[in-house]
């Protein structure tokens, strides 16, 4: 009975035959198994499922075959009209050319192309022994091309926008044909098969030859006989092994590379090709040890930087191809074939010469007179024009971005700066007599000209350049603040901030820099980035580079406000005033040398900034004083106002921001200048008369105190020459402690 009771709660025969012979299960066991049964996981049929698996897998395995097929097919059509040109006939590298802002109108060209195919037969074996070590040692025994370096080269070109290329020389041989296109899938494509069609229709003989014939080495060299003329003044057939082994090494950077260049990289390279070539049996290692590496010949480029533009060239070079974040390198831009349009408009670009060079200005000036002109849009930081020198193969260095001169009291923009930031009312007034001792440097400091100018409010410091007055100053601001607010400016030169003199800015610095720092309190305290380059194009006029225009707020607009409106009065009634006869506002800063080795005029409207400087420098690199006749009036400022008056034309009269003094008479504690007790209010003429009146030197000039009919305290109020002239101290001290002006 018990058997047919467990019989009964089974659901299959089996399943009772199975309990009457091994004696039954308890109940766990018949729960477990039932559940199992109803678990649609179990071993129970399943309907409808292994069919449509069975169409997913036929439907996938049909479009992978439909896409081997087309690829397959792509491939063979491709294959088959990818064409192997003779080297001779290849437009390996097209000439990079720069154009003036118009996109139109050439500057110049990047590297003469000098190529001669050659028969490499004629070779000794160690020149594509040395090529193989340096660049593809498995050269002789690979199929010419490695999939793993397109993928990686392809990954880089795309994603960081760099041009990549193959690792095996075949791939670089094909690389070289498709130039520019490579950065693409396409193009990537494109040089695998041809690198696979060469593989299998040359000789490595020939693909070597090749490579070696159209190989860019530098110096304007293109293939291995061209090379050897241009680094050694012989024919390739000539070469030794040394000097093959110099050539191969430096192939991967041939710009960066040259022992001219850079001698250490070179012969670093240099041993590198040695030691592979005696590990794979090229040479001995007796032949390895002897070698020596070779001296090279002067390489001078040809008319490639000939005449002004070659500065132009050589600064475009550096913007693009200088740091470590550059876009391009130097021999991309020599094998490129791009099309770089600059900021520089051409018609301000002549007249820039035509003003500033000694050959159409001034023929009367001494030959070691230098001068350094650049003229920039302060909104967006487009240099429009400069003057570097007039040929730049007889002097390379560049008179914009390369040479020095003192600067002078350009600086004293930073320290007036500086003294708004702290609270202190323009108002305000200093003593402004000459000489005065000053505790922070002790020692005595004097005015230009030994001229005392009396109690006068900084307006008037300011447009008279009064060196007594901004030492006073520069104590309260302190150097460090001045040389600080120079360097947020964009100033990158250096500054010494341990002395309160580099308000008077005994520091040398660059037209380029200074200007940089100019900008910025020209753009309403927003730094711009100084720029020569617009934009890069390839050959099928696709932009590979434009540039950036940022312009950072680095300072408080209401107060670079101020600033400019005190910088108006160096022109209305001061060390500019030459520039009055432009009838239009202008703001800025002259600057005079310690020793007047040099002057210098930074000058601007809201939308064009340019400065001028003019140094002595003689035949031996020492700095001379510059010649009276160009301190008189300010030689600086001429140019300037010469400049400017064509540059600016007929356009709109621009004026600067309405400016609000919120400072106080006396600075935030009194103790600024004479104090809020004997200070006056000094208010600029609304409608200030431009129109220029010469006058001579320390001549009796128009002080704030006499227009205002305001002041107080005591001085000679003489009023005060051109910046510029003879200073000096009572107390014979050296002449550090004289004015720059």
């Amino acid at each position: 009975m018990a058997n047919q009771t467990r019989s009964v709660s089974s659901t299959s025969p089996s399943r009772r035959t199975r309990s009457g012979t091994r004696g039954g299960r308890n109940r766990t066991d018949r729960l477990t198994s039932r559940h199992a049964d109803r678990n649609p996981r179990g071993g129970g049929p399943r309907r409808g499922r292994p069919r449509k698996s069975h169409r997913v897998l036929k439907w996938t395995l049909a479009l992978l075959g439909l896409v081997l097929v087309a690829g397959a097919a792509a491939f063979a059509y491709l294959y088959l009209t990818t064409e192997i040109i003779p080297p001779e006939k290849q437009a390996l590298a097209q000439k990079t050319t720069v154009y003036y802002a118009d996109g139109t109108t050439p500057i110049g060209t990047y590297a003469d192309q000098n190529r001669e195919i050659i028969d490499c037969a004629v070779l000794p074996k160690y020149v594509g022994n040395a090529v193989v070590a340096s660049e593809n040692r498995s050269f002789y025994k690979d199929n010419g091309i490695d999939l793993k370096g397109i993928g990686r080269a392809l990954l880089n070109n795309v994603t960081k926008g760099t041009r990549q290329g193959g690792s095996t020389i075949t791939q670089q041989y094909a690389e070289r044909y498709y130039l520019g296109e490579t950065t693409s899938y396409k193009g990537k494509l494109r040089e695998a098969i041809l690198s696979l069609k060469i593989s299998r229709t040359e000789s490595k003989d020939t693909v070597l030859c090749n490579y070696m014939n159209t190989i860019y080495f530098g110096r304007g060299a293109y293939g291995i006989q061209a090379a050897a003329q241009n680094y050694f003044g012989k024919d390739a057939k000539d070469l030794t092994m040394p000097e093959s082994a110099m050539l191969a090494g430096i192939i991967p950077a041939p710009a960066s590379w040259d022992p001219a260049v850079n001698p250490k990289q070179a012969e670093s390279r240099f041993h590198r090709v040695l030691g592979i070539m005696e590990e794979d049996h090229y040479i001995s290692h007796k032949d390895r040890v002897g070698a020596q590496m070779p001296q090279t010949i002067k390489y001078s480029p040809e008319n490639v930087y000939q005449g002004p533009n070659g500065y132009l060239l050589r600064m475009v070079r550096n913007e693009l191809s200088s740091g470590k974040k550059a876009p391009f390198t130097a021999d991309d831009l020599d094998t490129g074939g791009y099309r770089i349009i600059t900021t520089i408009q051409k018609d301000k670009q002549d007249l820039m010469f035509q003003v500033a060079s000694p050959t159409t200005g001034n023929k009367n000036q001494p030959p070691t007179l230098q001068t350094g002109g650049l003229s920039v849009d302060p909104k967006t930081g487009a240099i429009i024009s400069l003057y570097a020198g007039d040929d730049y193969l007889t002097h390379q260095l560049n008179n914009v971005d390369q040479a020095n001169f003192q600067v002078g009291s350009t600086m004293k923009a930073y320290t007036l700066l500086g003294a708004i930031q702290d609270g202190v009312s323009l108002n305000t007034v200093f003593n402004g007599n000459s000489p005065r001792t000053f505790s922070s440097v002790g020692k005595s400091v004097a005015n230009a000209g030994q001229v005392s100018y009396g109690y006068i409010n900084l307006y008037s410091a300011f447009a008279n350049s009064v060196n007594t007055v901004f030492m006073d100053l520069g104590e309260h601001v302190t150097s460090q603040k001045t040389a600080q607010l120079a360097h947020t400016a964009g100033i990158t030169g250096k500054i010494d901030d341990t002395t309160t003199f580099d308000t008077l800015g005994l520091d040398a610095l660059s037209v380029y820099d200074v200007t940089q720092g100019y900008a910025t309190l020209a753009n309403e305290g927003k730094r711009p980035l100084l720029h020569l380059v617009a934009q890069v194009k390839d050959t099928k006029d696709q932009e590979l580079y434009t540039a950036a225009i940022q312009s950072d707020q680095v300072f408080n607009a209401d107060q670079v406000a101020l600033l400019q409106k005190a910088m108006t009065t160096t022109v209305q009634y001061g060390t500019a005033s030459y520039a009055r006869s432009l009838g239009r506002p202008i703001a800025g800063k002259t600057g005079t040398a310690n020793d007047q080795t040099a002057i210098s005029f930074i000058g601007f409207t809201p939308s064009l900034l340019t400065t001028f400087a003019v140094w002595n420098q003689g035949e031996d690199g020492s700095a001379l004083k510059v010649p009276d006749v160009y301190q008189n009036e300010f030689y600086p400022v001429q140019l300037f106002t010469q400049y400017m008056k064509s540059a600016l034309g007929n356009s709109p009269v621009e004026r600067f921001p309405a400016a609000e003094d919120h400072g106080k008479i006396g600075g935030p504690d009194g103790s600024w200048g004479t104090g809020y007790k004997q200070s006056y209010s000094y208010m600029p003429k609304r409608n200030y008369n431009y129109e220029y009146v010469p006058q001579r030197r320390n001549q009796q000039r128009t002080t704030p105190q006499e227009e205002s009919g305001a002041g107080s305290g005591s001085g000679s109020g003489n009023g005060g020459g051109a910046e510029g002239g003879n200073s000096g101290t009572t107390d014979g001290n050296s002449e550090s402690e004289s004015s720059q002006q």
